[in-house]
């Protein structure tokens, strides 16, 4: 990476110079329990001044689900377009999987994340009958993390499954806190030499489905918290970046200088035009 990132203390500072936002949603719009209100009324003014809004999330759910966190959260539903999941991206990808036969599947996550797959032509097995495997995190990610999963990842290798990632983050915020992710679980997989298919950030695929929802859009502006998912993804795009510092890297960001962000940005292979402690318009 060249040069310094731009630090705002708003986002009106370069909003002009876009006609549209692709916007993270966990650590930018809420942080897994309350409504950042500054945030969303950021993009309310995006939307009422330049252009549209598409939340891009690697959420291993549909984007019902979502709206109906966003009801519980506090965040309103007129500061976005549409919602764009990597959870409905993996669903597309299990229908087809299933179109000529049942699937039998292990099912490696919460129940909550069921809706990926309910109404498919799916049976729900052990890793012993398994044919695939839809990894959406850990069963309970409030107190596991993927050394809990050392076994099972040794397991499903021995078969040689192959895991379907629903979410690629590593980690997200919870109420203030880090829980890990399907992205850690599946980065332990392949560390065992196990194949896994990713769908949402930073993949290609799950962006052509937001540029089809940005038709027209020449300058769209990727807004994320996540190094490797959301700046890298923007990166690979060519799109151009806003790191939200206070997100799930904070506690790497010893100081908000354009000097350390630059230094954070660069141990990741990433660049970004500019940074922000927190999205305020």
């Amino acid at each position: 990476m060249t040069g310094e990132p731009k630090l705002l203390s708003h986002f009106s500072e370069i909003a002009p110079d876009y006609d549209a936002l692709i916007c993270d949603i966990w650590g930018v719009l809420h942080n897994g329990a309350t409504a950042f209100a500054a945030a969303c009324d950021a993009l309310k003014q995006f939307r009422d001044k330049h252009g549209r809004v598409v939340l891009l999330t690697n959420a291993p759910r549909p984007a019902k689900d979502l709206e109906e966190q966003f009801r519980r959260f506090g965040v309103p539903l007129d500061c976005f377009d549409t919602i764009v999941t990597s959870g409905a991206a993996a669903r597309e990808d299990l229908a087809r999987r299933s179109a000529d036969a049942k699937l039998a599947m292990l099912h490696l996550g919460p129940d909550r994340d069921r809706n990926v797959f309910e109404g498919l032509n799916i049976e729900l097995v052990d890793s012993a009958r398994a044919k695939v495997v839809l990894c959406t995190g850990p069963y309970n990610d409030e107190v596991e993390t993927p050394d809990d999963y050392v076994d099972m990842l040794g397991e499903m290798r021995t078969r040689d499954l192959t895991m379907l990632c629903a979410n690629p983050d590593l980690v997200v915020q919870r109420g203030g806190k880090l829980v890990y992710c399907a992205g850690a679980l599946a980065q332990a997989y392949e560390k065992i030499g196990g194949v896994v298919v990713y769908y949402g950030k930073p993949h290609r695929p799950i962006y052509d489905v937001v540029l089809s929802s940005l038709a027209g859009a020449r300058k769209p502006l990727a807004i994320g918290d996540g190094l490797n998912t959301d700046i890298k993804g923007a990166n690979g795009m060519g799109f151009d970046a806003l790191f939200i510092a206070d997100g799930i890297h904070g506690e790497d960001v010893a100081e908000f200088t354009g000097r350390h962000m630059a230094e954070l940005f660069a141990r990741s292979g990433v660049q970004a035009r500019a940074a922000m402690r927190a999205l305020v318009w």
